[in-house]
Formats: C-alpha cells, structure tokens, sequence
C-alpha cells in the first residue's frame, strides 16, 4: 500500500471523516487543506440513486460557472458563411469546415472544446471515431450543437462544463482553481449542485443525492451535509 506524505497525513488530521459538513464549511475546509506547491482543482463528487443502466436514468447536463474553471480553453468551432463569422466574433480560436475536418483525420487535435452548427454534423460525424472517444464531439444535449453558435462559444469561454453520471452512479465535476478562494468556489459547488438537481430523471425513486464529497487534487475528501443539498431542490 502506498504510503501517504506527511503533509498529506497533517491535512488529513483536520477532517473529521465520519463528519457530513454543511455545504460552505466544506469549501473552507477543502481550501483550508490543499497543500500542493501548484494550483490545486477542487473536484465535487456526487453519488446518485439513480441506475445508469436504463436509458432515462442516464444523468447528464452542463452548468457554466458563475466564476469559470480558471484556464483558457482553446474553442473549435464547425461554421459555414455566416455562422463562421458568428463563431469568430464570439471568441472561436479556431473556425472552419472541410478543411478542419480534413486536419484532424490527419492527426491534428489542438484544442479543448468543439461546437458545431447543425448543418455541419452530417460532415463533422465522419471524424466522431476520433473525436468522441475523447470526449470532443459536439453534442445537442450539451449545447455544443446549435445554430447560436455565437452563444455556445461564449458559455465555454465562460466557464462551462459538462457532467455526466459513471456506470456506478457517480459524477466527477471540476469546480474551480484553489486559487479562486472559499467564496468564489462555494458559488461555483451551489451552481454544480443546482444543476445537477435540476436533471434528476423523473424515473428516478428514493433519494436522488446519496453522498456528495469535495477534494483539492492532493488533498482529503471531504463529506457534505445531504440535508442541506436535498433542500437545495426545494
């Protein structure tokens, strides 16, 4: 078993495992022991009562963070005429058609994100076996497909992410650098959280929010208060 440093373990000492904190606790807590020489990310991780067997079961959404994710995120836009120059004005780093989808079967993939108009996915899907296993293939259901495609730029330039439930029931969503301080991350965790309550598929019974733990990239988890988050959907 890999044995932990020792200012991991003097972190550690300051979480009381078998506690649930409520939800602003937690973020000063979390921020409060993260300890690495870089700028650590705080991740939420929330469990869901939900079976992502069954297809209306299978949770997912997007949120765009009142205070971003802290890093620029390179943005590739699919456009044609109009909408390229939409795209461009919007922020897009880089806008194109054929000629984009012809760079990234040869191999090119420097960016972050991807969108496309709706005409542009019938052209874009011959490249999905290269972008979909890495998670770039514009998607309806996350925005990253639409005729706005001004407005789908802006919300990533923004701070948009996605979430989406594992196998297990689990989502892993990134809210924010330490760097941003408790406040501006305990805006961003009550946005995530929102959101994610904000899905629950109708199918669902019983509790929907089974456990919700905050982490820093190198630190201790950190387990919130279901009560508060549950009357969050309130």
């Amino acid at each position: 078993m890999r044995r932990r440093g020792k200012d991991y373990r003097a972190m550690l000492a300051k979480v009381d495992r078998m506690q649930r904190y409520p939800l602003e606790e937690g973020v000063r807590l979390v921020h409060q022991t993260a300890h690495a020489k870089f700028d650590e990310t705080l991740e939420m991780v929330v469990r869901l009562g939900v079976d992502p067997r069954q297809a209306d079961q299978n949770v997912r959404g997007t949120v765009v963070l009142p205070h971003g994710m802290g890093k620029t995120v390179r943005v590739l836009a699919f456009a044609k005429g109009e909408k390229e120059r939409e795209a461009q004005e919007a922020g897009a780093d880089i806008v194109g058609a054929e000629d984009l989808i012809k760079k990234i079967s040869d191999g090119w993939l420097d960016f972050d994100k991807a969108v496309a108009t709706p005409d542009m996915m019938g052209a874009v899907s011959r490249i999905g076996k290269i972008l979909g296993p890495r998670g770039l293939m514009p998607n309806p259901k996350t925005g990253t497909v639409a005729m706005d495609i001004g407005k789908a730029v802006k919300e990533i330039k923004a701070g948009k992410v996605e979430f989406k439930v594992d196998k297990a029931g689990i989502i892993h969503v990134p809210i924010g650098r330490i760097s941003f301080g408790a406040e501006k991350l305990l805006d961003n965790a009550r946005a995530v959280l929102s959101s994610i309550l904000r899905v629950k598929p109708p199918s669902a019974k019983g509790n929907y929010v089974l456990g919700v733990t905050l982490s820093a990239t190198m630190g201790p988890g950190v387990k919130i208060d279901l009560s508060q988050v549950r009357a969050m959907a309130a």
